[in-house]
Order: structure tokens, then C-alpha cells, then sequence
């Protein structure tokens, strides 16, 4: 095979592309354990565990800044046409979203500790089931990253809505317990901002998968899934 610039091989190139891909996965790895471990420290109220979620949120931004610099090179020095380029700029796109998710797990463990000074809410155990659908969705697209499965991708992008849905309904259900009774309003907004933070990881999750499937297939997402309500909050 012709070298595809001085001193590099395909070899060699597909060897940088591997690497790629692998430590993408590995930041994917990463934002997968923070949003676990931030739902567990909420549902048990660990306050450790929580602070631990914080600290390491930076490894994952220092992982995204490495990751950025091999992809910068690849651009630079290898010029990545067809597969190649998808294959790249969909690293970059993915990070993106996995540094985003990062910070929304961070910001639900911080609410951890206020939370740990008053009674659990009844509506603990609705939060923990929404936290974890979006914790299955994250897990699945990032398995269709790494296992190249377009079909796993599109069964998230496909079940947005059950997020959306949980999300609406837990709005409204903390709503209702704060005006019944004004001693839940600040453990309640607490909540609020959780449920929205989960919400938003959804969101990325579903980014992701539309990026995998594009990364697989070389077609874009087209069709409009139907979407419900969604209430406005700002989480971070």
C-alpha cells in the first residue's frame, strides 16, 4: 500500500485510529461510572461517594482534552477521507457529549449533601428508576460505539421519549408535594434539578446514538420521533 504521508503507513494510521476509539470508549467508561455512582450516592445518601463523583469529573475533562489533541494531530498530519473522517469526527462530536454528561452527574452529586440533612422524600424511589433508564441508555450507545451495532443506537434514539416521559411526570409529582407541603420545597428543588440533569443525559445519550448510527451506516437519523411536553429547568 502507498504510505499516506512521510514516515506513515495504513498500518500505522489504523493503528491511531484504534487507539482513537478505544480511548473514547474508556471516557465513556468513565461518564458511565459518575452517573452511576452520582445515583447511588443520591438514593443512599453517601455523602463520599458523592464528592468522590465530583473529583473525578475531572479526569474525565482531562481525558477530553487528550483526546481532542489526537484527533487536532490526525487531522493535521493524516487528512482522513471517507470512514476514516466519520470515524474521527465522530470521536470529537462523542466527547463532547461524554464531557457534558460528566458535568451533569457532578452537579446531581453535589445536591447529595444538602439532601443528606433531611428525611428521604417519597419521591426518592422515582428518581432513582428515571436515573436509571438513563443510566441503561447511556450504557447501551456507548456499547454500540464500541461494538459498531447501528441497530442498538437507533433503540435508544427510538426510546427518547420514555426519558421525557419520566422526567414530565416527576415534575409535576414534585410540584404538587411542594405546594402541600412548604417544608419539601427545598429538598424538592434539590430534586427538580437532579430529574432535569438526568433529563439532559438522556438527551446526550440520544446525540450519541445518532452519531453512532452515522458513524456506522454514513446516513444521518432522519426521522422526527414524537415528542411530549417537556418542562423548561435550568439544572446547572
Amino acid at each position: 500500500m502507498a504510505p499516506l504521508g512521510r514516515g506513515h503507513t495504513v498500518k500505522a494510521f489504523s493503528g491511531e485510529l484504534e487507539q482513537l476509539t478505544a480511548d473514547v470508549a474508556r471516557m465513556g467508561g468513565l461518564a458511565e461510572s459518575l452517573v452511576s455512582d452520582a445515583i447511588e450516592a443520591l438514593v443512599t445518601r453517601d455523602i463520599d461517594l458523592a464528592m468522590s463523583v465530583v473529583e473525578r469529573d475531572k479526569k474525565l475533562d482531562d481525558m477530553q482534552r487528550d483526546i481532542e489533541k489526537q484527533i487536532l494531530r490526525l487531522l493535521a498530519l493524516r487528512q482522513p477521507m471517507a470512514g476514516d473522517l466519520r470515524a474521527t469526527i465522530s470521536a470529537l462530536k462523542i466527547i463532547s457529549d461524554l464531557e457534558r454528561v460528566g458535568d451533569l452527574a457532578k452537579s446531581s452529586a453535589r445536591r447529595v449533601k444538602p439532601l443528606s440533612e433531611i428525611e428521604p422524600s417519597a419521591l426518592n424511589k422515582a428518581v432513582e428508576r428515571m436515573g436509571r433508564l438513563v443510566q441503561g441508555h447511556l450504557n447501551q450507545v456507548l456499547n454500540a460505539y464500541a461494538t459498531g451495532k447501528a441497530e442498538q443506537a437507533v433503540g435508544v434514539w427510538a426510546r427518547d421519549d420514555d426519558v421525557d416521559e419520566h422526567y414530565a411526570a416527576l415534575f409535576r409529582e414534585l410540584l404538587t408535594f411542594m405546594a402541600e407541603d412548604k417544608r419539601l420545597i427545598g429538598p424538592g428543588a434539590h430534586l427538580l434539578f437532579v430529574a432535569k440533569n438526568l433529563e439532559r443525559i438522556g438527551d446526550h445519550a440520544t446525540n450519541i446514538a445518532e452519531v453512532v448510527h452515522f458513524l456506522v451506516t454514513g446516513e444521518e437519523l432522519t426521522r422526527e420521533r414524537p415528542r411530549g411536553p417537556r418542562p423548561e429547568l435550568d439544572a446547572t
